[in-house]
């Protein structure tokens, strides 16, 4: 037996001893809960963030346990509506809870939110302030230029605004971005921005392959701001291209508050150092979008369920998974045909909410690697019934929109392209490795 599967089961015991050792004692807040809710919860539930409420001291969450119990019991919180059971399984990013954790969290509740001994309280998280920028802290440094499209006054009342400004990024020279982050603009920005879309629009020479414009007029997509994504890391050796003289194109969509707010998106961008060429280029993707554009019919009263299909013509890592659709969506799943015919579900969000744009970011070794002419196939579901309770009207025959009234679907993936020998190599290796771990 290697050492990795020791160590595996020497971790899978020690969690099921400290479950079972948990189950025969009292569930504490400090002991047992606290810790769970600065995993997962406190990044949206602090102050001055999206959460409706705080769930970072005892005194925040007891009046709201009951409440909390109910969200994490049918897994509405935290937000991670992808389908478990099938797929890649593991994530940079996952904030979701398991089984224990959940089960942890219900004994607590029911068995009146003891607060427990302040001596087994975890050290508090240090969270950034609203006004920084979070990626400074894992680069060690602000970014090396901030782009912000010009100020918008979102009225009181009103239907919801598209602002759409371009803006120079002002570089004079090539250069690759390690890193992005976007951020609505202070004093009320975030509440608001819905969310903000940014494009890049740039003069590329012709090649084996040359970023897609994936909405006419707008540019590649570059990255986002939307309530559970603030932007992009790239992994080592990779990066994205921008080009002198290029430009950002924003799509920042704006509703009414009932005050009267001004607003802009700023985007910081984080720079690899002068002269340096990352081995693999970063692509970002809206993959289906021009097909649903082009495809989507939902009529009233009916489940509908469109498809899109984009061919690879390189080798590709895929980097992450973020469906998109509107308040009618209801799943989307990703699958991969092979040249062979053979046919792999990636990954399935099956329970998919508007209200959070989760964006799945796979890990170094779970990154799905894919051959030249695959074709990357995506199923989105749309409720315009009754029954789904985020339908404002299930009378209205919806079509392909910006609006949240309006739907679309399409899926934003970060792609590396790679060469033959590069693909050749990754496969080989995960395969080499998998026959250690089963040895």
């Amino acid at each position: 037996m290697t050492n990795g599967r020791i160590g595996a089961m020497t971790a899978a015991l020690a969690l099921f001893g400290a479950v079972s050792v948990s189950a025969q004692t009292e569930v504490t807040f400090t002991r047992d809960v606290e810790s769970i809710l600065q995993r997962s919860c406190q990044g949206c539930h602090r102050p001055g963030q999206m959460g409706p409420m705080s769930l970072v001291t005892y005194e925040d969450v007891r009046p709201w346990a009951r409440a909390v119990r109910e969200k994490v019991v049918g897994r509405v919180m935290p937000p991670w509506h992808l389908d478990k059971t099938v797929g890649i399984r593991q994530f940079e990013n996952d904030t979701s809870l398991s089984d224990a954790e959940i089960d942890i969290v219900a004994r607590w509740v029911d068995a009146g939110a003891p607060r427990g001994n302040a001596a087994d309280a975890p050290p508090p998280v240090n969270w950034p302030a609203e006004d920084v920028w979070r990626l400074a802290e894992r680069y060690g440094r602000e970014p090396d230029l901030v782009v912000a499209s010009d100020p918008w006054t979102q009225a009181a009342e009103g239907q919801d605004q598209w602002w759409q400004p371009v803006v120079p990024t002002g570089l004079t020279e090539d250069r690759w971005i390690t890193g992005m982050e976007v951020r609505p603009s202070m004093g009320g920005g975030r509440r608001v921005t819905h969310h903000s879309v940014v494009y890049l629009q740039q003069e590329e020479q012709a090649g084996d392959h040359t970023p897609a414009v994936d909405v006419p007029g707008r540019g590649s997509y570059l990255t986002e701001f939307a309530v559970g994504k603030i932007g992009d890391v790239f992994r080592e050796n990779t990066g994205k291209l921008l080009k002198a003289d290029s430009r950002i194109a924003f799509d920042n969509h704006y509703h009414s508050v009932g005050e009267e707010l001004t607003s802009y998106t700023e985007v910081g961008i984080w720079l690899h150092e002068k002269g340096y060429v990352p081995k693999y280029r970063v692509f970002g993707r809206a993959l289906g979008v021009q097909q649903s554009m082009a495809t989507l019919d939902i009529p009233p009263g009916k489940v509908t369920t469109h498809h899109a299909y984009v061919p690879l013509t390189l080798p590709a890592r895929l980097e992450n998974y973020q469906p998109h659709m509107h308040v009618r969506g209801k799943s989307m799943s990703m699958e991969a045909i092979y040249p062979d015919g053979r046919v792999e579900m990636l990954n399935h969000v099956g329970n998919f909410d508007f209200n959070w744009h989760v964006n799945y970011v796979y890990t170094d070794d779970s990154a799905p690697v894919l051959p030249a002419g695959t074709i990357i196939h995506l199923t989105a579901v749309h409720d315009n019934t009754a029954a789904n309770r985020a339908n404002p009207d299930p009378t209205q025959w919806v079509g392909w929109g910006q609006r949240s009234y309006d739907d679309m679907y399409h899926a934003h993936v970060n792609m590396t392209y790679l060469t033959e020998e590069d693909y050749d190599a990754i496969v080989a290796d995960r395969r080499a490795r998998r026959t250690s771990d089963d040895d």
